[in-house]
């Protein structure tokens, strides 16, 4: 098996509500995600792709599409926190995103995991995912079966 890797970048704001630390402010990271993707090359020399695992360009595609267009400069917030009943909140920031979690990097680790397996083909596997909040803090998800 092959691995790809191709990283992104994206700033986003979020609150941890209920947290204990100044997390819970609202407060934006200059966010690094790195994909990793695995599988077999093509091999059919009569296919464009011949070669590839997947396109490099269809995996940016994907994650540009689920992932940084949707979250860059955005605020994050957790959908079943009182910041759903911020007066005049959608009518302050263009792009307010409530989520069914707490924005952390973990959990927004599972929600990319779930969006992006659900747009590669059948052939190519998520393999891990690293979110990077700041330069020396971030969280990893790495399949279990890596086949």
């Amino acid at each position: 098996m092959i691995r790809l890797t191709k990283i992104f970048h994206y700033e986003m704001a979020h609150a941890l509500y209920g947290y204990d630390g100044p997390c819970k402010n609202i407060h934006g990271h200059s966010y690094e995600l790195e994909v990793s993707i695995g599988g077999i090359p093509l091999d059919d020399p009569s296919q464009p792709k011949h070669g590839m695992v997947m396109d490099f360009s269809d995996l940016k595609a994907i994650v540009k599409d689920q992932i940084v267009d949707r979250l860059d400069h955005a605020l994050l917030l957790n959908g079943n926190s009182p910041h759903r009943d911020i007066p005049e909140l959608d009518s302050n920031f263009e792009k307010v995103i409530f989520v069914d979690y707490q924005p952390t990097c973990e959990n927004m680790l599972m929600d990319f995991v779930t969006r992006i397996s659900l747009l590669l083909p059948h052939n190519v596997k998520l393999i891990s995912l690293k979110l990077k909040e700041t330069p020396t803090s971030y969280a990893e998800w790495h399949s279990i079966d890596q086949k």
